[in-house]
């Protein structure tokens, strides 16, 4: 392991202040599942670490005035049993029970979910590709193994967010909490995450000195209906190859209301704001699962080897709209 400084605040003051004085020397450690992988394959090296799991401002589930807040060192399987989360948004209840597997549940955290870096094997090795600072996209290359990649939002890096629980928190319009040293930011969570044309080297808006304490989900969405479905090539400890979150409010059979959101299809969440519009004041049907499917991949750009995300975003979107 490399020589890293420790530091374990107790208290939110004391974390934001080692933030701000360490900026980009400080990797920020939740639940540490994506951290010590990047380690013990060297290819981080940071000069300290701040452990935010003492914190306890920033742990549990609780109800405010609009809805609910969730601290950002919660565990995913507090949230997955959340008795709350599971009867008002069980959208983020069955997302966050799709990550990876139970052991990794116990201990990684809803922001550790949320901010961790992408998983393209190349940029993992610790090769020059762009997002590491080099001049070329190993993945999206003639001999580019691209599998998992992105179909849509490339912009030389194709690489795809790996949260589970992002989509589900887009498609529930929560609200990012993030503080730092004398202030905090509220950031829409379709706005948290950005893209290779915004930003090559970072996929949220975080800056050195900021950290994600809380997301709160208003109750706009709560006890709508929901679906989310993740697929994989296994049930446990995998990454989605396509993954779908969506909040449906329903009258009398009638679709008054629908966010729709994939994972793993691009860099961010990606919201399918045409096949909302489409589905909007129509009768639930099959007939109108159909018809609206194809028009969730239009602008779609494949890879060597990921042509099957197309129909399989279709085929999702189709058992998201039948319910």
């Amino acid at each position: 392991m490399p020589d890293i400084e420790l530091y374990q605040p107790t208290d939110e003051e004391n974390a934001l202040a080692l933030a701000n004085t360490l900026g980009r020397d400080g990797w920020l450690l939740a639940g540490g599942q994506d951290t010590y992988g990047w380690l013990k394959d060297r290819n981080k090296s940071p000069a300290a670490m701040i452990e935010l799991t003492q914190i306890d401002a920033w742990k549990g589930i609780k109800e405010i005035s609009d809805g609910i807040e969730i601290g950002a060192v919660t565990t995913l399987t507090e949230i997955t049993n959340n008795p709350l989360v599971q009867s008002r948004y069980g959208l983020l209840a069955t997302a966050a029970g799709k990550v990876a597997s139970p052991q990794i549940r116990n201990v990684g955290t809803l922001g550790g979910n949320l901010v961790q870096d992408t998983r393209c094997w190349y940029y993992r090795r610790g090769l020059d590709c762009y997002r590491a600072g080099g001049n070329i996209c190993y993945a999206d290359s003639p001999e580019g193994l691209n599998r998992e990649h992105a179909i849509f939002g490339a912009s030389r890096c194709v690489a795809v967010s790996p949260s589970d629980t992002a989509p589900a928190l887009v498609a529930l319009d929560a609200t990012m909490v993030v503080a730092r040293e004398g202030g905090q930011r509220l950031i829409p969570a379709q706005d948290f995450f950005v893209g290779p044309a915004r930003d090559i080297i970072n996929m949220t808006v975080l800056n050195p000195g900021e950290i994600l304490t809380a997301v709160r989900i208003p109750n706009t969405w709560a006890n709508a209906e929901f679906y989310f479905e993740k697929v994989a090539d296994r049930n446990v400890w995998d990454f989605a190859l396509v993954s779908i979150a969506a909040a449906i409010k329903v009258s009398g059979g009638t679709i008054e209301d629908a966010r729709i959101v994939c994972g793993a299809v691009e860099c961010v969440p990606r919201r399918l704001n045409a096949v909302e519009n489409a589905v909007r004041g129509q009768q639930r049907s099959e007939q109108l699962a159909e018809q609206v499917a194809s028009i969730a991949t239009e602008g779609a750009r494949t890879l060597n080897y990921n042509n099957f995300k197309v129909p399989l975003m279709q085929n999702l979107v189709k058992r998201a709209i039948r319910g």
